[in-house]
């Protein structure tokens, strides 16, 4: 499947909506939920603005994974954007739908190579060690593992990545 990453934008609300319903159940099996507020497009719209407010400030990079015909399989972001020490955190999530075709893999190679451009020379990630298709699209592309933390927030532990540029 051929994709690419388009920089979230304001028009992007309705569409990322759908797509994150669609895909909440399937997405709450890996993830801690984002609680059922998110799920109301009126709270769903003032988070996406504070999330366009913040890529603004340079503090985060977030993008929507779309297949050629502009359809959002997916999300992937560089938040907690530290210039000075080059580093930031990249999380990802893909639909149910799009899942083992390499669209994870893919968007995270996009991904690394925009990221001399922000002045991030490493990139941290975690995932639940339950999340074996996330642990592989980290590795296949160079993430070495470095620790395992329970996460007070999350329900399972966490297992730590990290990937220099």
């Amino acid at each position: 499947m051929d994709i690419y990453i388009d920089r979230l934008n304001e028009q992007d609300a309705k569409e990322l909506f759908a797509f994150e319903c669609k895909n909440r159940r399937f997405f709450e099996q890996t993830v801690q939920s984002r609680g059922d507020d998110y799920y109301s497009f009126g709270s769903f719209e003032i988070r996406h603005r504070e999330l366009l407010k913040e890529q603004d400030d340079a503090m985060s990079s977030f993008y929507l994974i779309k297949e050629d015909s502009g359809t959002i399989v997916g999300r992937i972001n560089l938040v907690d954007i530290d210039r000075i020490k080059g580093t930031a955190q990249v999380g990802y999530r893909i639909g149910e739908a799009f899942t083992k075709k390499g669209v994870a893999n893919k968007a995270l190679q996009l991904l690394v190579k925009l990221a001399p451009d922000m002045n991030v020379t490493q990139i941290h990630a975690k995932t639940t060690t339950v999340n074996i298709g996330s642990q592989k699209v980290l590795v296949k592309n160079g993430f070495e593992r470095i620790s395992v933390r329970e996460d007070t927030s999350e329900k399972l532990p966490l297992y730590h990545y990290r990937k220099n540029l």
